[in-house]
């Protein structure tokens, strides 16, 4: 079954030759839609909640972060984020491109 969720926002901050850095905004059981992420990144939560990622098989994981909590994941990752939190939650994503 497909559910229409509400899309999460983004905003780019920086996007030159060897960043791209973007702050993710989600109210409550917002989604970024399935993508592929092009570069290696990181990410950064601004805040506490639960994420439950949706990969390409359509396995679902949920993970808990706090503030300043990041983790590091190689490109060609393929899913849909989603807010597990009642409330809103936030993170920072930095993309690093080739050199």
């Amino acid at each position: 079954m497909n559910t229409a969720r509400e899309t999460a926002q983004s905003h780019v901050h920086v996007d030159n030759d060897q960043v791209r850095v973007s702050e993710w905004r989600f109210a409550p059981g917002a989604a970024t839609g399935f993508h592929t992420h092009e570069y290696d990144y990181v990410i950064v939560a601004l805040g506490e909640g639960r994420l439950r990622l949706i990969d390409a098989e359509g396995k679902e994981t949920e993970t808990s972060l706090t503030t300043g909590q990041s983790y590091f994941r190689k490109a060609g990752v393929q899913h849909d984020v989603i807010n597990a939190t009642d409330g809103p939650f936030a993170f920072v994503e930095i993309e690093l491109k080739p050199s």
